[in-house]
């Protein structure tokens, strides 16, 4: 427990430890590629634990307006983005595509943590997560109709429905496990899930920079340009969203989403020039709660 609270406390330096991991030792960050799935599930079940069933759910009113939210991320962004590539005619580049499958995507799994080291109340986020992965079969329809260069959406339609059941199942054990073993957790158990929740965070961002590390050997200046874009897709949604009065869970949603899904379901002639921008992608993610925290606070 002493360990775990240590681990919340310096979370934000953990994630920093996870990416100079990834960057630095290609080997182990290409060793868990494999192990990912299962410790994002992991991590989803530890933030639906240390939340618990009744903050998750929220009212009907919250649902609505996480719905609507929902919609304008996942629909509407992708949607106009497409359009707008479509009417400049760069609906073939790389980085066209890879910035409308980053607005398409849902949630990262670990928003609800990112929220929790800012500072905020993780319920909202958590929400976004579930709704979003859920509704995911439907909104990519509408996005992969207008590139259809993407690839086809019923692939995609799929791999997000597996993902929608695997999340609901282990939310569902997270809820269980919390009734019966801490209905009402005091601020000791919630700091140790916290605690938790960032060292699961550093594990996983090492696995997903595994392409980043031989693009920065074969060719730093692709390298610059990919993170350049990374860092205007997730910090820029970030402010967009803020600057239009969105509260701080649901302004981490929107510059922090699973473009990873999409490695599952795509064509590999559509995902292997996606890589490299997925692996820089977690630089800006996971540097959010550490460059993004004063911006949060100032309002």
């Amino acid at each position: 427990m002493y360990v775990l609270r240590l681990a919340a406390r310096h979370g934000r330096v953990l994630l920093v430890i996870g990416l100079t991991a990834g960057f630095a030792l290609p080997e182990l960050s290409t060793g868990l590629k494999p192990a990912l799935p299962a410790i994002v599930v992991f991590l989803v079940f530890i933030s639906a634990m240390r939340i618990g069933v009744g903050a998750a759910l929220g009212s009907l009113r919250d649902a609505r307006q996480d719905l609507v939210r929902v919609l304008a991320l996942q629909l509407a962004v992708p949607c106009v983005l497409a359009l707008g590539l479509v009417a400049a005619g760069l609906h073939g580049s790389a980085a066209g595509a890879a910035l409308v499958l980053a607005m398409a995507a849902p949630s990262i799994s670990g928003s609800p943590a990112f929220t929790v080291m800012l500072g905020h109340d993780p319920a909202p986020a958590m929400r976004l997560l579930v709704i979003g992965t859920a509704l995911l079969p439907l909104t990519v329809i509408p996005v992969f109709s207008l590139l259809p260069t993407l690839g086809g959406s019923s692939d995609v339609a799929d791999a997000a429905l597996r993902l929608t059941l695997t999340i609901a199942f282990a939310t569902g054990i997270a809820f269980a496990v919390r009734q019966w073993l801490f209905p009402d957790p005091g601020p000791e158990t919630v700091h140790a899930l916290d605690g938790l929740a960032a060292l699961t965070l550093a594990v996983i961002v090492i696995g997903l920079m595994a392409a980043v590390g031989p693009t920065l050997r074969d060719d730093p200046m692709a390298l610059v340009g990919w993170l350049s874009l990374a860092f205007l897709a997730s910090f820029g949604m970030q402010a967009a969203a803020r600057a239009l009065g969105a509260k701080v869970a649901t302004a981490i949603v929107a510059g922090n989403r699973n473009i990873a899904l999409f490695l599952v379901a795509l064509p590999a002639g559509v995902t292997d020039s996606l890589l490299t921008f997925i692996g820089c992608y977690q630089v800006p993610m996971y540097l959010t709660p550490i460059l993004m925290r004063r911006y949060y606070d100032r309002g």
